[in-house]
């Protein structure tokens, strides 16, 4: 938590941060430390030739810290803290390295660049630093990253009005093997506030007023938890930033520049179970209809199985049966579209046109052999007839050229 963040401030817009005098120039600067070209701290400052302002801080790079030291004699009491205190402005590293690292060891700043507040008493490298090594970290922001699956998702935390945001945080100094004091910081966390928890479950306690920032510095009495509470302020405001925040190496203005994050897209899971919802809307009305043009389909095989000729000698009231049966498809897909209740009625009086049908093919059947029958009795017994018209070819029926049998003939064979 807190493991990156924005500092492109100058010394003077530091110390107003930390509610520390600056020289008379700073009178014609703006509010919370901006425009401060010109003036400087009116306090003493160390080692701030290793600042080197950055939209990309991470743990290892040096930043300006405010703390209270003991007053030199050189200083006087031109200081804030009276008693022999005073406040100054030192360059540290951002990293804690305990004072009783080895001095061979090599220092891993990413170790402990957060302390959590609700433990900090409990372990050893921090415990022993809450009485008189407190400090102040000012910067512009921080950065934090949302946390989608596998991707992530950085975000700029900052003040609305672009205020310097203040830090609680905790100093330590080590010395290494070539006798090189350095001073480095970890910055106190807490719970996320209640407009942070989608963000992230931590967030760095930030002291919102110069009350607060007095009271972490000077005011031991105090109790840790209530300084350590998590700023709640509306002001407080964020948006999504690049991904290229990921790299240490990427710096500049366009790390704080916004991006718009365009719509999610629906898992492609989604998407097929969309389509294949569409395509079955589509199919059931086609299937019921094809489902009763089938009986239209076998009342035409019925018309199809009857002997040649036969239809063109039907009454009109059957051809207009034998019609009604072909347009039946047509009004019963009407129906199934706007009526479905009336399906079962149209069925039963599709069957009733077949039966009927079937009933009628029968009786021109049994007509049909009664005619064969009298024509083969005829030419039997030599009586002279024309075939009807509706035999069926190569039934035996004489053709005309062959003659016509006499009366006379007939009796003489008797």
């Amino acid at each position: 938590m807190c493991g990156r963040a924005r500092c492109t401030l100058t010394a003077a817009q530091a110390a107003r941060a930390f509610g520390f005098p600056t020289t008379t120039a700073a009178a014609t600067a703006g509010p919370g430390g901006g425009g401060g070209g010109g003036d400087a701290p009116a306090v003493r400052t160390l080692d701030l030739d290793r600042f080197r302002p950055s939209y990309n801080v991470s743990p290892g790079a040096y930043l300006p810290v405010g703390t209270v030291r003991a007053q030199t004699a050189a200083c006087g009491d031109g200081g804030r803290g009276g008693g022999g205190a005073e406040p100054v402005i030192q360059c540290m590293k951002w990293g804690l390295v305990p004072s009783f690292t080895g001095k061979t060891e090599k220092p891993d700043h990413f170790r402990m660049f957060n302390a959590r507040s609700e433990s900090v008493k409990e372990k050893a490298s921090f415990r022993r630093l809450i009485p008189k090594n407190r400090c102040l970290v000012a910067v512009e922001g921080f950065y934090e990253w949302k946390k989608d699956g596998s991707k992530k998702q950085p975000y700029y935390i900052h003040f609305q009005d672009h205020r310097p945001l203040v830090f609680a945080a905790l100093y330590d100094t080590w010395t290494n093997s070539e006798g090189e004091t350095i001073h480095t910081f970890t910055i106190l966390t807490t719970r996320a506030s209640t407009s942070l928890k989608w963000l992230h479950d931590r967030m760095p306690v930030i002291l919102g007023d110069h009350d607060s920032v007095n009271v972490w510095l000077n005011d031991a009495s105090v109790k840790l938890e209530e300084i350590t509470a998590p700023y709640e302020g509306a002001d407080l405001v964020w948006y999504p930033v690049t991904s290229a925040m990921g790299k240490t190496s990427f710096d500049g203005p366009e790390c704080i520049k916004e991006v718009h994050m365009g719509p999610s897209e629906k898992p492609i899971s989604k998407f097929f179970t969309k389509k294949s919802t569409t395509h079955d809307q589509s199919v059931k009305p086609e299937k019921t209809t094809s489902e009763f043009a089938s009986h239209a389909f076998r009342a035409s095989k019925v018309e199809g199985n009857q002997p040649e000729g036969v239809d063109q000698k039907q009454p009109g009231e059957k051809q207009t049966a034998s019609s009604t049966v072909k347009d039946e498809p047509v009004s019963l897909e009407y129906q199934v579209l706007g009526k479905p209740q009336s399906i079962k009625d149209e069925d039963t009086m599709t069957s009733t046109n077949i039966t009927i049908k079937k009933q009628d093919d029968s009786s021109i059947k049994r007509k049909f052999e009664d005619t064969e029958v009298k024509a083969e009795m005829m030419e039997n017994s030599g009586w002279s007839h024309s075939p009807p018209t509706t035999a069926k070819k190569g039934k035996g029926a004489k053709a005309a050229s062959d003659g016509q049998a006499s009366l006379l003939s007939y009796f003489a064979r008797k």
